[in-house]
């Protein structure tokens, strides 16, 4: 088991790998995980997104840095998968890209307007109970933006799960610019700052 998470030691950032705990992954075999990086689109996403990090380190927004990474890549079509509610953000986003040359498909969360029922949930289950509630609908998203032929998808704000499932089937590669937390102003990691205090009740259970 892997557990890189509580690992206080980063031998693999720092390269002294006679320092590595027993289950660091650095110890591990990755030969055939290098030749997956020989993909030509692998390669060339690699390799950008290298130049994109150092180059705007500290610098530039995660925004520049899309549009960075999109340029770099030659990526000219790309896809907003946005959530009802961003559309606002969205919408500001979508007229950035365009301004800087890219051509902006965007498609929302609610597309179809296929009731909830459709999945099977109960009215009680429903966030308004009595009203017409569609499903946030994130493989219509992909099938949609996959139909465009975007080069790159970009997640604005997508519900957990939902954000997963346009991921399993979106065709073009996928970079997330805002997440969904409602209750923290879409800063989830708010939740880890306050872990050991505020949050920690609700947390540590």
């Amino acid at each position: 088991m892997y557990t890189c998470a509580q690992c206080k030691i980063h031998s693999c950032s720092s390269g002294n790998l006679e320092y590595k705990p027993g289950n660091c992954p650095c110890g591990e075999d990755q030969s055939e995980i290098r030749e997956l990086y020989k993909d030509e689109l692998t390669s060339k996403l690699a390799y950008q997104s290298a130049l994109v990090e150092a180059e705007g380190y500290c610098v530039k927004t995660r925004l520049e840095e899309t549009m960075d990474f999109a340029q770099r890549c030659g990526f000219k079509k790309l896809g907003l998968a946005f959530c009802l509610g961003l559309a606002k953000e969205a919408g500001v986003l979508s007229k950035v890209l365009e301004h800087n040359g890219f051509e902006v498909h965007s498609v929302i969360c609610k597309n179809g307007s296929t009731p909830k029922e459709f999945m099977g949930i109960e009215e009680c289950q429903k966030i308004r109970p009595g009203t017409h509630e569609p499903m946030c609908n994130p493989v219509g998203q992909a099938v949609l933006l996959n139909e465009e032929g975007t080069e790159l998808n970009i997640v604005v704000g997508l519900c957990v799960g939902h954000d997963s499932l346009f991921i399993k089937y979106s065709e073009a590669p996928v970079t997330v610019f805002a997440v969904k937390d409602r209750v923290l102003a879409h800063n989830p990691l708010g939740a880890i700052y306050l872990a050991g205090g505020y949050y920690k009740e609700k947390l540590y259970k």
